[in-house]
């Protein structure tokens, strides 16, 4: 409900902002810099009109303030067609608005006015050299295409295994895929070899998959076993992607060279920094033997031109990305709305807000990004509204801002905004929404459909409430819908009311729909629906949680609590690894204002500061599924956690390892893991700090997906004290930008 209050507060200031009739400049791309710019098209005589650029309405609007004392909101119209930039479009303190008197800048129709970071490519040619035709597939010989990059493109002269993509080409809007091997799919690293001249990665000594090294252990080469690649004659402009050692983290490397008799690749620094582990996966790509499929192309960086399989030879019309920093920039700001503009193809972020406040997007697509579709950092009040994200090479919305030294929010938000298909380059820890800082708000977001994470939380009293969220972390392991870890400064942050639904992770461990990673202490996780997402909620280690009031379905499990600082993890309190205890003293965490916002700190300060303690596991209902799994359950006194008033409707209640352990509990190796573990069906068989629960035979609740409702079939769940869920709020709402909701 708070989220749908502040989204007609929002609708309501921009309406009362404009009861005065607003002063509006025109811009067209066929205009001209030497018109009023008062005209929405040129008059007769072609005398007057609207302006070509945006920098000379900006400067209209400059000089029109000036000349006035009082003056009222000004609207600049950017009317339909492309607008094609090479630099950032910048707005200072000098464009800022009032509260009664913004500066909108706004599109024409339905977004159909765009901001473009990409050049046409016309020079396109039949290839004719032999040495690029002997090697390209004899299917597409006589189809492919190849053009010399514009002459004023700069490009990096350093690799970014972590980083944007160089360049992208779209074809009729569409980005187009580089050739790559597979197509479909990944390889897997067929050995690490352990010999060699230099280490370059120790590995991780806890950890050894196969045959006894540490994962990660390398001396810059890894072997493959498909013949493939050893026909493929330059390997100089080849790029190998993959999840190298974990499956949370990829990169690109490039290949120093190639032993196509051992089927070795000798990789060039810099290395991933997890280093590489067999059987993980990887792909290649950039491969001109394999531009074979129309739509594909190969970009040659020593030669700066590109070989395309054009869809349609005789209708090209073909754009690459070319403009590196974001296409809008608003540095101190206030007032500024931006509306109804379509950001698209650049190598860039679409929009950037650095400072100022009460700044604005809203009503806005991003598609086709090289970065992310927005980045607010600091100032106070700066938000998205209802606009749709899709196809960016990274990530979405990033929210930074506030001072976390003194617990003062900066207010931004994230508000009824689609935000999907996104990470198309880097796969990994590119979100939706990506949160540092304190005090900002999150919902009535629709995320769905990408390889990683939707959102990740670091700071303090963030609220993430009415989301939606399904089909993420559909190509990585050990991932969350939503996660956040590693920081006992990190807290009173609420995580309510959200949806999130049908996740699969592929890779070790899975996926958690809301993951309170490594430590992760003093959040509220509550009236939160969870349905076929892999785990519910994994407690990692963190004291002072509250998990209560959520709905877990066909979760296996609906809850996970170790204590993993008492055994795999330990190094965070034996002095290995004192990240923890840095950022508490960073922040001075045991003063005020610290000290007096959560109390529960100086905790830390009194027994083990490792043994998980005062987790409320609470009147949850967990239905179809397995309750909870218990790990590291013979280290500590589980007891020290309240587990109680659950209501439980599955068919096998709860996992813990069948005897105590010589050495550490397993699960860190692999959470799916049975050997060793006793799952238990009976209440009666249950330990005691299980016991407190209500156990059902039959279905108390009914729940219907496709209308979100759910009805209450036993009454005992109300005794518990289950409150309904508002399942109709969640997710995307109706407003003046957002006129329908896609079901």
């Amino acid at each position: 409900m708070r989220g749908f209050l502040l989204l007609l507060l929002l609708q309501a200031i921009s309406c009362s902002s404009l009861q005065t009739l607003p002063s509006t400049f025109y811009v067209s791309p066929n205009g001209d810099d030497s018109w009023s710019g008062r005209l929405a098209k040129a008059n007769a005589d072609a005398t007057d009109g609207p302006f070509k650029t945006l920098e000379q309405a900006r400067q209209a609007v400059r000089d029109y303030r000036d000349s006035r004392p009082t003056v009222e909101a000004i609207v600049v119209t950017l009317l339909s067609g492309d607008y094609r930039r090479q630099s950032a479009f910048i707005l200072d303190e000098r464009d800022s608005g009032s509260a009664d008197q913004p500066i909108i800048w706004r599109g024409e129709g339905t977004l159909l006015s765009r901001l473009l970071g990409s050049a046409r490519l016309d020079s396109w040619q039949i290839v004719t050299d032999s040495n690029l035709l002997r090697r390209l597939p004899e299917s597409s010989r006589a189809a492919v295409r190849i053009a010399d990059l514009p002459a004023d493109l700069t490009l990096p002269e350093a690799w970014n295994p972590r980083g944007a993509p160089l360049l992208e080409l779209f074809e009729h809007d569409k980005k187009l895929p580089m050739a790559s091997y597979p197509q479909n799919g990944w390889l897997r690293i067929a050995d690490v070899p352990q010999t060699g001249a230099k280490r370059f990665h120790e590995g991780l000594e806890r950890e050894k998959r196969y045959d006894g090294v540490p994962v990660g252990r390398h001396y810059g080469r890894i072997q493959y076993d498909d013949p493939k690649p050893n026909r493929w004659q330059d390997w100089s402009n080849i790029w190998l992607h993959g999840y190298w050692t974990w499956d949370w983290s990829d990169a690109y490397q490039l290949a120093s060279s190639v032993d196509t008799l051992k089927q070795e690749i000798i990789l060039a620094e810099p290395h991933h920094n997890y280093g590489y582990t067999k059987n993980q996966r990887f792909r290649f790509l950039n491969i001109l033997e394999e531009l074979d499929e129309p739509g594909e192309w190969v970009f040659d960086r020593v030669g700066r031109r590109i070989l395309l399989y054009p869809i349609n030879p005789t209708a090209m019309e073909v754009e690459i990305s070319v403009c590196a920093s974001p296409l809008f920039h608003l540095r101190s700001c206030e007032h500024v709305r931006l509306e109804n503009i379509a950001f698209a193809a650049s190598r860039g972020n679409g929009v950037v807000i650095e400072g100022g406040k009460d700044n604005v997007i809203a009503g806005c697509r991003f598609s086709g990004l090289g970065n992310h579709a927005v980045e607010i950092h600091c100032g106070r009040h700066n938000g998205v509204q209802s606009c749709d994200i899709t196809d960016v090479a990274m990530g979405g919305i990033v929210l930074d801002g506030g001072d976390r030294q003194n617990l003062l929010p900066a207010g931004h938000f994230a508000i009824n905004n689609h935000i999907h298909h996104f990470s198309t380059w880097l796969r990994t820890w590119q979100l939706a929404i990506d949160l540092h800082g304190i005090g900002h708000h999150v919902s009535h977001n629709l995320i769905h459909d990408a390889p990683h994470e939707a959102i990740y939380v670091r700071g303090n009293d963030h609220l993430l409430e009415f989301n939606e969220i399904h089909s993420v972390c559909q190509e990585t392991g050990d991932a969350g819908a939503i996660h956040t870890g590693r920081d006992y400064t990190w807290r009173g942050n609420i995580y309510r009311h959200n949806y999130i639904h049908d996740l699969q992770g592929a890779g070790l461990h899975g996926v958690t729909a809301l993951y309170l990673d490594d430590f992760s202490s003093g959040y509220t996780l509550t009236g939160n629906l969870c349905v076929r997402s892999g785990r519910g909620t994994l407690v990692g280690g963190g004291r002072d949680n509250l998990v209560c009031n959520n709905v877990y379905i066909e979760c296996f499990p609906s809850i996970i609590l170790d204590g993993r600082g008492l055994s795999w993890a330990g190094y965070y309190f034996n002095g290995g690894y004192p990240v923890l205890f840095d950022k508490l003293n960073e922040m001075n965490a045991m003063q005020p204002p610290y000290s007096e916002r959560y109390p529960e700190l100086l905790s830390l300060g009194q027994g083990n500061p490792a043994e998980p303690v005062n987790n409320r596991i609470e009147n949850n209902l967990s239905l179809g599924g397995r309750f909870i799994e218990l790990y590291d359950f013979y280290a500590y006194d589980v007891s020290k956690n309240s587990i109680r008033q659950n209501c439980i409707a599955d068919s096998t209640i709860c996992k813990i390892l069948a005897e105590p352990p010589s050495g550490w509990d397993p699960y860190y190796l692999d959470l799916d893991r049975s050997e060793g573990y006793r799952f238990i069906n009976s209440p009666e068989d249950l330990p005691e700090v299980l016991a407190d629960n209500l156990f059902c035979d039959q279905t108390p609740i009914e729940f219907d997906a496709r209308k979100k409702k759910i009805r209450i079939l036993n009454n005992k769940l109300r005794e518990l004290g289950f409150a309904a869920l508002p399942l109709d709020s969640m997710g995307l709402m109706k407003d003046r930008f957002r006129r329908r909701i896609i079901p």
